[in-house]
């Protein structure tokens, strides 16, 4: 019996969900013995980038006329289609460029903006073509991947956690930062995945997993000037790595 075929692909992106699956390390070596990677060119330039594909791996948004062509054929040769990383499931920090003139940016970084093709947008992959899984994060948690790779392996359905931050502070004994430190903290509305990384350094999360379904964005923008932050601060605090996501957009777009 065939090995199922593994494809990862990159879009405007920094690398950084890619090197998660690297990071395995000696994991990734047993993934391999149940895989074929057939196209992951940040692991090998030989690679068979046609296809067809048992389970894809999409990293990055899509911000050109090009990449739209390419996650549509992506699709195509995919049975499964897995979004990972904020720039795939949200548009990511690029996506800042939606609230503004994308032709200013151009023409400010640019020498030559006549030689540029982009779109004026930076969108998620799930706004263009059917996703099957979505992998948070800024970067992804890589055991948070390879639950998703042996589960996809084994037939069931993944299992991710969908509670906010601030459970995964508790769960680890972690003071909160808000109540001890009066910090501003997005951990009440991010989805968990990060294991509490910043809080666990006296710092308030970013929102890097973005938001938590059912969270309550519009309370803690309503707390957020209690721990003195200004309109701009909240909006901006909202406006991040995961600027394009309902509920931060809608929120930001609110204060």
């Amino acid at each position: 019996m065939s090995r199922p075929r593994l494809g990862v692909f990159k879009l405007t992106s920094c690398d950084g969900c890619q090197l998660t699956l690297l990071d395995l390390e000696d994991e990734l070596l047993a993934i391999a013995a149940e895989l074929q990677i057939v196209s992951f060119t940040e692991l090998s330039s030989a690679s068979d980038p046609a296809g067809p594909f048992d389970v894809t791996l999409v990293e990055g948004s899509i911000s050109t006329p090009e990449q739209l062509e390419h996650i549509r054929a992506i699709r195509e040769r995919s049975r499964v289609l897995v979004a990972i990383g904020a720039c795939a499931t949200s548009g990511g920090l690029q996506a800042l460029r939606n609230f503004a003139d994308h032709e200013d940016f151009v023409r400010a970084v640019y020498a030559r903006p006549d030689t540029i093709s982009t779109l004026s947008t930076s969108t998620p992959v799930a706004e263009h073509v059917r996703v099957d899984l979505e992998l948070r994060g800024c970067p992804i948690d890589k055991g948070q991947l390879r639950e998703v790779i042996t589960a996809l392996l084994t037939g069931r359905r993944p299992n991710l956690p969908s509670q906010s931050v601030c459970m995964q502070c508790k769960a680890a004994g972690q003071v909160c930062v808000t109540v001890a430190r009066g910090i501003p903290c997005l951990g009440p509305v991010t989805q968990a995945g990060c294991g509490a990384l910043c809080p666990r350094y006296a710092r308030g999360c970013y929102g890097c997993f973005g938001p938590q379904a059912g969270g309550n964005p519009a309370a803690l923008a309503r707390r957020l000037p209690v721990l003195g932050q200004d309109r701009a601060e909240v909006r901006r605090a909202f406006r991040f790595i995961n600027a394009w996501a309902e509920g931060f957009r809608e929120q930001a777009e609110e204060s």
